[in-house]
């Protein structure tokens, strides 16, 4: 239990960054992302893994869970399942934006009467 890893300020990482900063070889990233069905990298035009900040910090979580507590790997997945994760790739942006989007502009209306 050291200091935290340090994740940069880049959009994507490539499997051997992740695995320097989780400190994971890189073929246990893999085998983790056949268990897991929420942690999916996107694929590089030349087909390399790309993690986001989030799959960094999944991953992290993944590892603290099993080498640091003590979690089987079935434990871990029916925690992350539990927790409505696996499930959570599904919101995309655009849907959540255009809602977004229609809630401020209904809070914007209801402001503009009351200011009236």
């Amino acid at each position: 239990m050291g200091t935290e890893p340090r994740l940069g300020t880049k959009v994507f990482y490539k499997i051997g960054e992740v695995s320097q900063i989780t400190k994971l070889p890189a073929y246990v990233l893999r085998f983790w992302e056949s268990e897991f069905s929420f942690l999916k990298p996107k694929k590089s035009r030349g087909n390399q893994r790309l993690y986001v900040r989030k799959d960094v910090e999944t991953v992290l979580e993944i590892k603290r869970m099993l080498y640091e507590e003590g979690h089987t790997l079935a434990g871990v997945k029916r925690y992350w399942a539990r927790r409505g994760r696996a499930g959570s790739r599904s919101v995309r942006p655009r849907e959540m934006a255009k809602k977004l989007r229609g809630d401020l502009q209904a809070i914007l209306k209801i402001i503009e009467s009351h200011s009236r």
